[in-house]
């Protein structure tokens, strides 16, 4: 449905958690590299989906919604649907195993 882009702890609220779609959010940093492997892999889920907006948040920029949700390891895909938190997927995952953790969410 859409990719978001990056958002950042002063529009997290507004642009997940108020938002009417389901956002898948990939939480990641520059200096990893699994995350950079992951990273196609959500954007190609944000083309598919059409029930779904995609977006990424830098921990080391954005420590505050970092914190708020206990992201710990990274790479860390949060599905947030209705203003919580529905699913998550830690680590580098394939996208029919993201698929199958946030699928039964989904409409």
């Amino acid at each position: 449905m859409a990719i978001l882009g990056e958002v950042n702890d002063q529009d997290f609220e507004a642009k997940v958690l108020g938002s009417g779609t389901p956002v898948l959010v990939d939480f990641w940093a520059e200096w990893c590299v699994p995350c950079h492997m992951v990273s196609p892999v959500v954007e190609e889920i944000g083309r598919e989906k059409d029930d779904l907006a995609v977006a990424k948040l830098n921990i080391d920029e954005n420590p505050d919604a970092t914190r708020r949700y206990g992201v710990m390891s990274i790479p860390t895909l949060i599905l947030f649907k209705d203003g919580e938190e529905h699913a998550r997927v830690v680590g580098a995952r394939g996208k029919d195993a993201v698929l199958r953790d946030i699928d039964p969410h989904l409409s």
